[in-house]
């Protein structure tokens, strides 16, 4: 199993990035979207279940948009009206049964 994440990268307050993360090996019940501040804890993004459940953390509702096609088994982070507080390392998580799998991360660095 492989998670390749990419779309990171440097962006103003108010920009927009979309991040992409491919899995290969199987199909996921869950894919989500975690990042890391420095000096923080992993935090959950959003995840996506098979059976197209949303879940986002309070600080992004309505900014971003978590999608996937699974016809490509990739999972799509969209993230629009983006915030200096949204610079993280974000990962890619995917879940099966009780195996987790995490992707390399992908830098967001949000800042004027």
């Amino acid at each position: 199993v492989q998670l390749q994440a990419s779309g990171g990268g440097s962006v103003q307050p108010g920009g927009s990035l979309r991040l992409s993360c491919a899995a290969s090996g199987s199909i996921f019940n869950v894919m989500a979207w975690y990042r890391q501040a420095p000096g923080k804890q992993r935090d959950l993004v959003a995840s996506l279940s098979s059976g197209g459940i949303t879940v986002y953390a309070n600080s992004v509702k309505g900014r971003f948009t978590i999608s996937r096609d699974n016809g490509k088994n990739t999972v799509y982070l969209q993230m629009n009206s983006l915030k200096p507080e949204d610079t993280a390392v974000y990962y890619c998580n995917a879940r099966k049964l009780a195996a987790e799998y995490w992707g390399q991360g992908t830098l967001v660095t949000v800042s004027s």
